[in-house]
């Protein structure tokens, strides 16, 4: 284990008009370049896209929250229906 190297990253981030920045809060898509141990190169792209649900007509967070809501409703109905509560 003493002969081997830590793996090196390099980073690319781009920002929504396609200009590069240093900025990960900026960035929505990239790519990730790390060397391994070997000395081979493993490429990594993500894009982050917000996308509108437009069915839904609540907020993603309201809707979230009306599952949790339901889902712990359920949960305490099963244990009132089994005995555990």
């Amino acid at each position: 284990m003493a002969g081997k190297r830590k793996p090196e990253q390099r980073v690319a981030y781009f920002d929504a008009e396609g200009k590069r920045t240093e900025d990960p809060a900026q960035a929505v898509r990239g790519e990730v370049i790390e060397r391994d141990a070997e000395g081979r190169r493993r490429r990594t792209w993500f894009i982050l896209e917000e996308v509108e649900i437009k069915w839904l007509p609540v907020s993603e967070g309201a809707f979230l929250l009306w599952v949790l809501l339901a889902l712990v409703l359920i949960w305490v109905l099963l244990g009132f229906a089994l005995g555990w509560i």
